[in-house]
């Protein structure tokens, strides 16, 4: 239905809300405004149905979606707090403004995945970037986030983008912007930025360039297949046993999650040799409603069950999934004659003991050796990188951390001294090309993995196990508490400030020997009351440290609504370990209410 004939039943709509003008609330205002200005039908379709329904207008358009660090992230839908190409654009152009502020010729690098509409925001933010003179280097197809990341190193770009909402359920999208160093965006440039978009009128103060007229004059230019190539080229070379595949066979199965890994992620492992490998069909090709799993997430085992299934079928050695920007990677593994699904812990734990052992093999171990992890990530992988003499560093959650870190040894000229990034929630690095989690070259490193344990007669999971012994159990989990809603993003905010205001003195009937609050950045000690400063950026995460040296970490999500409750429990065996945690969950179950 084009837009004209809306005309009168916008008329209708402003006399709906008429009686009640001096009354009327902002976003009662806005929500009549986008009616005037909207152009799309799908867009006024949603206005119609949302008409008298105050709640619904309230929460699309009491509130606009928040730009930070993590750029946008929100439910598709009209509205100033939905996924569109308005807001979209407003963030775009905010984006432009702070670019041309800050550089004399500025670039930007823009990839997407294959969420709803994830192509039509990444073709309106080159739009947009034109209109405004900012040169554009678009991937014609959909492309993960590392490739997003090596674009923009590659080309020099200022910034980048990449359309995705990663893992989230399929009603979301998301917009992440990264930096220069191709790290997502710092917290200084972000606000930066949110300030330029906070000067900005979504209708009026817009600029958008013709796509096709930008992109023949040059002022969109496609990333070309010699920068794809280079990016392929360089996940190949950080393989340390080149001829594995060929000396040690091995069969996979692959999902891309109905995601953007499907081409990278095959293509890599084809050239580096793994052939054998069985695709689930249902989840090969791109396809935004993620059909088969509702939340395409590698970490959810609803999301890899087809995965498993094909595997069973085919005796497979592993399957691996990535999820739908490709920077998370999911594995399971053959034990017996079903397969077990690892956690992101465990594979971290892996692959900084593989890496390690197998650079050491080779000759190839640089002095001073470091591996880059998350708070939240487990503290098993710091012994096992000290037995080899490795260091670990510890930083907030958040990719970008790990990161900049890499950029502090590049400027130091020590880059070859990283050996592996990690974060619980599935992400890994290796390499100093990419700042950001990279599915395609973690895969291809998993499976050099499990290709080399299954040629000395061992598995992955024996290899764990090994560990395991030699380090003690340590029960690593993640529980979320989910909040929807403008009432759940204040039950959050009441949560995290009562844990401030009155600090658990023991959780399990455990004591708590001493608490971190990463927003205030105070150690403090339960027994003496003794505080001590931490020494990274403030953040919205607490500590508990018990008796027994176990772990709690509360910390609100950065990209959806929901609480995260991280333990570390250590015990002589696994079931000792998950009959400590049950004592804690109790606790923990009654703050959350």
């Amino acid at each position: 239905m084009i837009k004209e004939e809306y005309a009168k039943f916008v008329e209708n709509l402003k006399g709906y809300y008429r009686p009640l003008e001096e009354d009327m609330q902002p976003y009662q205002k806005e929500y009549c405004r986008w009616f005037e200005n909207v152009g799309e039908d799908y867009l006024l379709e949603e206005l119609r149905q949302i008409m008298g329904n105050d709640e619904e207008i309230k929460d699309r358009f009491l509130l606009s979606l928040e730009f930070g660090t993590a750029g946008l992230r929100g439910v598709l839908g009209a509205g100033t707090n939905r996924m569109n190409v308005y807001t979209v654009s407003k963030a775009t152009q905010g984006l432009a403004n702070y670019l041309k502020e800050e550089k004399e010729n500025p670039s930007v690098a823009i990839s997407f995945d294959s969420r709803l509409r994830s192509d039509e925001f990444a073709r309106v933010s080159a739009r947009v970037l034109a209109a405004n003179g900012v040169k554009v280097y678009l991937y014609k197809n959909l492309s993960p986030v590392p490739m997003l990341s090596f674009a923009v190193r590659q080309y020099g770009a200022d910034a980048g983008i990449m359309v995705t909402a990663s893992h989230n359920p399929a009603k979301y999208n998301g917009y992440k912007v990264y930096g220069p160093d191709g790290c997502q965006m710092t917290s200084e440039s972000a606000d930066k930025v949110l300030a330029q978009i906070n000067r900005l009128d979504m209708f009026a103060d817009i600029k958008t360039a013709d796509f096709d007229k930008a992109l023949a004059d040059g002022q969109i230019e496609y990333v070309s297949d010699e920068v794809i190539e280079k990016y392929y080229s360089w996940c190949l070379g950080q393989m340390m046993r080149k001829d594995i595949f060929k000396t040690a066979p091995m069969k996979m199965v692959y999902t891309p999650l109905n995601g953007a890994g499907n081409v990278p992620v095959r293509h890599v492992l084809a050239a580096a040799g793994l052939t054998n490998i069985t695709v689930v069909k249902e989840q090969e090709m791109p396809d935004g409603n993620f059909p088969t799993c509702p939340y395409p997430n590698p970490e959810i085992k609803q999301a890899m069950e087809l995965g498993m299934e094909k595997a069973r079928q085919t005796g497979a050695d592993i399957l691996i999934a990535t999820d739908p920007d490709c920077d998370r990677v999911g594995i399971a593994v053959k034990e017996g004659d079903d397969y077990l699904m690892l956690t992101g812990n465990q594979v971290g734990i892996l692959l900084t003991d593989y890496i390690a052992k197998t650079r050491k093999e080779l000759g190839t171990m640089p002095e001073n050796p470091v591996i880059v992890k998350s708070i939240v990530s487990s503290s098993l992988a710091d012994a096992v990188a000290a037995s080899h003499g490795v260091q670990t560093v510890n930083v907030l959650t958040g990719f970008k951390y790990i990161g900049e870190t890499i950029k502090k040894l590049e400027e130091k000229g020590e880059e070859n001294r990283f050996l592996l990034g990690f974060e619980e929630s599935y992400g890994y690095l290796v390499g100093t090309r990419v700042r950001d989690k990279d599915g395609v070259v973690a895969t291809l490193l998993i499976s050099e993995m499990a290709a080399y344990y299954t040629s000395i007669g061992s598995s992955v999971n024996k290899a764990l196990q090994e560990i395991y012994k030699k380090f003690g159990y340590y029960l690593n989990k993640v529980d979320s508490y989910q909040f929807e809603g403008l009432s759940g993003m204040d039950k959050m905010r009441r949560i995290m400030n009562g844990l401030r205001a009155n600090a658990p003195v023991q959780l399990g009937a455990m004591k708590v020997t001493a608490t971190e609050d990463y927003k205030s950045l105070t150690h403090t000690d339960t027994a003496t009351g003794r505080q001590s400063h931490i020494d990274l950026p403030s953040a919205n995460i607490l500590i508990y440290y018990l008796e027994g040296g176990h772990q709690v970490i509360v910390r609100p999500s950065g990209t959806e609504p929901k609480i995260k409750v991280y333990y570390s429990i250590k015990g002589d065996s696994e079931s000792r370990a998950r009959s400590i945690k049950e004592k804690i969950d109790a606790d923990i179950a009654a703050v959350m209410e």
